[in-house]
């Protein structure tokens, strides 16, 4: 059967196990328990030897045998309480059914077995007493003493529930308690392993927090660089060409050189501006950045990007520098030109740089096109270049490999499409379309 758990209340963990126990004070406990049951059975034994006949001996050897089972009561307290009730005829064993009333009551045995035992010691008590008492009654019936027919019975109610009520209600509420702390027990384990998952979830958030934000600040860089500095190797590469022959126009490519120079310097610092907002967030240990702390540093990163990003009214702008360079290329606007969310108008921007930038890179000397169309609840672009004329020589600029890579990104991330390969002609298309509102998916 199982056991009332009762030495399972303390905190803590166990130092050793003794067969069914768990505690040296529960192995203490039940010993001495025991050992005062088995003295209290033996005492009643030698009344029970001389009511009965037998020897004294076999009346206290038979009270020591039964009183000593209450060493088993955590282990089988079904069987303390039969030997209780066994023995209540012979009016021995009060402490051993008490206590075993109490350790059945507590322990998880099912209530209906618990019912009928309790109702089982409830019987017999209210029989051996009603026994009991009517001798008393009929040995002094001639002491001036007439008690009505409802004393015997009454009395025995009395007895019986005496013996067995306190004991089945503490033990019932002693095991409603163990069953409680222990439900909560568990609950608060299950609460810290939550806590520990979303403490985990947390930093998993926060990792990918970092990583996004690194990935986005890694594409302005290349956006911001790339191209400025690929127009800046194109007019050097010019100027190296036209300087002997042309000494006006190698200043005026000198002077441009010299502005994107400017203009490059300018986005960068503005753009490790934004780094430096994230100082506390960098100092701290990388492992232990709050996500808080994630969280706002991209937030003000993408309000700064917002604000201070460029937009498609310097298209045209940045088609003249592409020109300046000695790109042919040509710009053709479709629809009336109206104001895009800021993010729309900045991926618009950035493809047409980046696909400029390429177009700068891989088909150097190669007319190109760029063509906007502003049509309902969007807006598309498309840069398209035909084949090199193989008479202009490559300038040498590296590719990291990363720019078609990033405009997918930066479009798909609004819900928009994105679509780039060459063209029957031997040239390059890159075109994308992008919802008005920039709805992200």
């Amino acid at each position: 059967m199982t056991a009332t758990g009762a030495d399972q209340e303390a905190p803590g963990g166990t130092t050793r196990a003794y067969w069914w126990w768990e505690r040296r004070r529960g192995v203490a406990l039940d010993v001495g328990l025991a050992l005062v049951s088995a003295l209290e059975c033996a005492l009643e034994g030698v009344e029970f030897a001389g009511d009965t006949g037998l020897p004294v001996s076999l009346g206290v050897l038979f009270g020591l045998l039964a009183g000593s089972v209450l060493v088993v009561r955590r282990r089988w307290p079904i069987a303390v309480v039969l030997v209780s009730i066994a023995t209540t005829p012979a009016e021995m064993g009060f402490l051993m059914g008490l206590v075993g009333l109490y350790t059945l009551a507590a322990s998880d045995v099912p209530r209906r077995i618990t019912i009928v035992l309790a109702g089982m010691t409830f019987v017999g008590s209210f029989v051996v007493g009603y026994v009991r008492l009517r001798q008393s009654v009929s040995a002094h019936a001639d002491v001036d003493f007439g008690p009505g027919d409802w004393y015997i019975p009454l009395m025995s109610l009395f007895m019986a529930l005496g013996l067995t009520a306190p004991a089945v209600l503490f033990g019932l509420y002693i095991g409603a308690r163990r069953r409680l702390m222990e439900s909560l027990r568990e609950r608060a384990d299950s609460l810290e392993r939550e806590l520990s998952l979303l403490a985990d979830r947390a930093e998993e958030r926060a990792e990918w927090a970092r990583t996004e934000e690194r990935t986005r600040i890694a594409r302005e860089m290349h956006d911001v660089v790339a191209h400025r500095v690929s127009l800046m190797v194109v007019h050097a590469a010019a100027l190296q060409a036209v300087a002997p022959k042309d000494p006006a126009k190698a200043v005026r490519n000198a002077a441009l050189v010299g502005d994107m120079g400017r203009q490059a310097l300018t986005e960068l610092r503005e753009m490790l501006g934004v780094l430096r907002s994230g100082d506390a967030l960098v100092a701290g240990p990388v492992g232990r950045v709050p996500l808080a702390s994630v969280g706002r540093v991209a937030a003000e990163a993408a309000a700064v990007a917002s604000e201070d990003g460029p937009r498609l009214r310097e298209v045209e702008a940045l088609v003249a520098q592409s020109r300046d360079a000695g790109m042919a290329v040509e710009l053709s606007v479709d629809g009336e030109t109206r104001a895009y969310a800021p993010e729309v108008e900045q991926t618009a921007y950035r493809v047409v740089q980046e696909a400029l930038t390429n177009a700068h890179k891989h088909a150097a000397g190669a007319k190109t096109w760029v063509r906007l169309a502003h049509r309902g609840a969007e807006v598309a672009m498309q840069v398209e270049n035909g084949p090199t004329d193989g008479a202009t020589a490559d300038a040498g600029l590296p590719s990291g490999g990363n720019g078609l890579v990033g405009m997918r990104e930066r479009v798909l991330a609004l819900g928009g499409v994105f679509v780039s390969g060459p063209t029957d002609a031997g040239g390059f298309r890159v075109s994308a379309v992008l919802p008005e509102g920039g709805t992200a998916v």
